[in-house]
């Protein structure tokens, strides 16, 4: 498979990941693409209070790729997406990244066997090989409820969230209970009137044990022996 022509569509930690591995396997023609300004797929688009890693980040990190600069045990968003911009950096794909330029099509060509593939700023390209890192967690899907279209009041989505809107002294309605959920409703809480949470089925919660890690130079000790 070195040599192929590799289009890979999403640039979050997916994406990252293959073209980082494509390119150590031998293959120099790598592509990627992206809808957003930035690398980083749902960290760069999930900005919602309280967004953190819900695992501890030292084993959500690539093992691969290890950083030393967390502030935290359960990294926060902001964090993980310059994670994301620092490995971009390491393993020199920016040349590679195409970002605010969604792929919009792609063809199958039997006869040569490639994939034609076209993006929102028309560059038209031949490859042998499409990679889709799209994620799903960066689409909003709203429940089907009668009168949503027609309440006066603010909403949003966690993955479409407006930083626009404030909070404090209001009455806050949050429907779901899942991972986001459980990171947006102590944030809000801190602050509203009145806070509702609606939930389909209970989750099991245990205590999340967040706490600093960062050392200031720990990053220095181990850059310098390394």
């Amino acid at each position: 498979m070195a040599g192929k022509r590799i289009a890979i569509i999403g640039a979050g930690l997916g994406g990252l990941v293959a073209a980082i591995k494509l390119q150590q396997a031998g293959h120099a023609d790598i592509q990627l693409f992206d809808r957003n300004d930035k690398v980083g797929g749902t960290w760069a688009e999930n900005q919602y209070p309280g967004s953190q890693c819900d695992v501890p980040i030292l084993l959500y990190q690539l093992s691969f790729a290890p950083s030393f600069t967390w502030s935290r045990l359960f990294a926060t968003a902001p964090e993980i997406q310059r994670y994301c911009e620092e490995i971009t950096d390491r393993y020199r794909l920016r040349d590679r990244i195409h970002l605010s330029e969604p792929v919009t099509s792609a063809r199958w060509n039997d006869s040569s066997r490639t994939w034609t593939v076209q993006t929102s700023k028309g560059r038209l390209l031949e490859v042998d090989v499409v990679i889709g890192a799209l994620g799903q967690l960066n689409r909003p899907q709203w429940p089907d409820i009668n009168g949503r279209a027609s309440f006066a009041g603010e909403s949003m989505h966690s993955a479409r969230w407006n930083h626009n809107v404030g909070f404090t002294g209001k009455r806050v309605a949050v429907i779901g209970s899942a991972a986001s959920a459980v990171q947006i409703v102590p944030a809000l809480a801190k602050t509203v009137a009145q806070l509702s949470v609606f939930q389909r089925s209970p989750n099991w919660l245990l205590p999340r044990n967040d706490r600093p890690v960062y050392c200031s130079n720990c990053f220095d000790k181990v850059r310098a022996r390394t």
